[in-house]
């Protein structure tokens, strides 16, 4: 290992909470609909983050989709809600 490599630095990996498939292709879709970064896009990213898919129902709720984006949405929210529990 290289001086400079993290097992050497004493400091543990990082570990992020583990992130579903349904949270991930919502992710996903959201950034590629949403292509600039704004504050709602920000707070939906944060209710993902968050494990939070009621928050994310109710800021999904105030975007202009049309009905194919909002029916697909709606499809990844339903699984993500699924998963929680």
């Amino acid at each position: 290992m290289g001086a400079g490599s993290r097992q050497d630095s004493g400091v543990p990996p990082r570990r992020e909470p583990p992130v579903s498939a349904p949270e991930v292709s919502l992710l996903r879709w959201l950034r590629r609909q949403l292509r600039e970064p704004t504050p709602i896009r920000e707070h939906l990213e944060a209710a993902v983050a968050n494990d939070d898919p009621a928050e994310a129902r109710r800021l999904v709720a105030r975007l202009p989709f049309n009905d194919e984006q909002r029916r697909n949405v709606e499809q990844l929210l339903d699984a993500w809600e699924r998963r929680a529990h």
